[in-house]
């Protein structure tokens, strides 16, 4: 595995993006799941266009939930007020797929990837965690009604050149009673300057069209699973192609990556390495994994040492993290990794 590049771009996007409010819907749906039977096989997707909402996947469930009021709510409390229709179409896991899980196999077949560096104090690239900040910091400047012209949508990304910011773009929806100038000017001093701290030699781009008044599902269509690089490493380092958001942990898209991601930051945290990429696969039903390998910054083998101190079968990995509670929503928006107090991120000795 080489080191990061010297040069390169990441992204971020608000919680108001359309792929991201699918992304939070279908992870809604799966916490009200889990809230009521901890064993619950949740694949849901949603798909958001022009006025109208479609979900659609497959619950095994004693749970009793309303998919569109769920829905709706999250909507609502994005801080969209326009009209949606809302169709749902949920039906009962395939039995096929069912035999599998049930004797602790894989929910699927896959690869997946987990990397942690020790650049910044969340075990990520620095340009991956100043592209959250930005973003994060852009809804926090609209929730919070500092700039009172800024609505739900938003995006941002950043360029870095051997470790420093060379640009900076941050595109917002707003309201139409607000000038181009006034906004950039807001932007600078209140969320780029603060994040990013001396600006000198930063390009800066904001709303660089001039104006991003319509947003969200009136602009745009969204889908589930479609912000695959924002949810993990900027697209710097491989990802197996399987989304997180809507599934249970029994779909080891989402739990092997996380437990990927806990091996790789432990190997890290510990001193092991300054970087560690680890990957691992999967047939369905078969709960062995075909494949577990991990190396260093410098391509050192770390394969048998992962495979000695960490368990990738399904069912060991939901009990070693914990992935039977409701704690999904919040990892639907700003980065499934790097934040403090989800279960993939505890350091522990080894």
């Amino acid at each position: 595995m080489q080191g990061i590049q010297n040069i390169y771009t990441v992204e971020s996007v608000t919680s108001g993006h359309p792929d991201k409010m699918c992304d939070q819907i279908s992870d809604a749906i799966l916490d009200a799941c889990l809230t009521q039977d901890p064993k619950s096989r949740v694949a849901v997707e949603s798909f958001g266009a022009h006025g109208l909402l479609v979900i659609g996947g497959e619950i095994t469930s004693d749970a009793s939930i309303d998919a569109k009021a769920i829905a709706l709510a999250v909507y609502r409390d994005i801080g969209y007020t326009e009209k949606l229709e809302v169709i749902e179409r949920l039906v009962k896991q395939s039995p096929d797929i069912a035999m599998g899980v049930d004797q602790d196999g894989a929910g699927d077949q896959g690869i997946m990837y987990g990397y942690a560096t020790d650049e910044t104090p969340e075990y990520l690239p620095k340009g991956i965690t100043l592209v959250h900040k930005l973003t994060k910091g852009l809804e926090d400047l609209r929730t919070q009604g500092e700039l009172p012209w800024l609505r739900p949508d938003g995006k941002a990304q950043v360029t870095m050149d051997n470790g420093k910011v060379k640009t900076v773009l941050v595109s917002t929806q707003h309201t139409e009673d607000v000038e181009h100038a006034e906004i950039r000017e807001a932007l600078i001093e209140k969320l780029i300057r603060p994040i990013i701290g001396d600006i000198k030699n930063v390009k800066i781009f904001v709303n660089p069209t001039g104006r991003f008044v319509q947003g969200g599902f009136e602009a745009d269509t969204g889908l589930t699973g479609r912000k695959l690089m924002v949810d993990t490493y900027g697209g710097l380092y491989p990802h197996g192609g399987g989304a997180f958001s809507g599934k249970d942990a029994t779909k080891v898209d989402r739990s092997a990556a996380y437990m990927a991601r806990y091996a790789a930051k432990n190997i890290v945290a510990q001193g092991l390495a300054k970087e560690a990429l680890v990957s691992v696969a999967y047939a369905i039903g078969h709960a062995e994994p075909l494949m577990v390998s991990a190396m260093d910054e410098n391509g050192k083998d770390l394969s048998d040492f992962v495979r000695n101190r960490f368990d990738f079968r399904p069912k060991a990995i939901i009990q070693k993290l914990g992935l039977r509670r409701p704690i999904y929503r919040q990892t639907a928006t700003y980065g499934h990794f790097g934040k403090p107090g989800l279960p993939w991120e505890d350091v522990v000795a080894m």
